[in-house]
């Protein structure tokens, strides 16, 4: 039990920290940012996976599968967002109209 206050205040401030940093940063870095979370989610991801490896008790169980679906919902959410953003930058070709 211990071990869980621990990490839930680690996580407590690692949001509060994490937080006041991202509120400061300008938009133009908004993309870069995203796609460092996106490294830190699968992180999380992994980490997740090992906590299934080893018994746990149910409540770590489902802070496990908590963190995975929150964790790969933002790596595809900002996966698809990075890459809506990149067309933007693509040339768009011209159409040819055959007759």
């Amino acid at each position: 039990m211990a071990n869980l206050l621990l990490m839930a205040g680690v996580f407590l401030a690692s949001f509060i920290v994490g937080y006041l940093l991202i509120s400061k940063v300008p938009s133009l870095l908004h993309t870069p940012l995203m796609s460092m979370t996106n490294a830190i989610s699968a992180v999380t991801i992994l980490g997740a996976l090992i906590l299934f490896s080893v018994e746990t008790s149910v409540i770590e169980k489902v802070l496990g599968a908590l963190a995975i679906i929150t964790a790969t919902f933002n790596v595809v959410g900002g996966f698809a967002i990075t890459d809506r953003m990149l067309r933007l930058f693509k040339e768009k070709r011209p159409t040819v109209n055959n007759p």
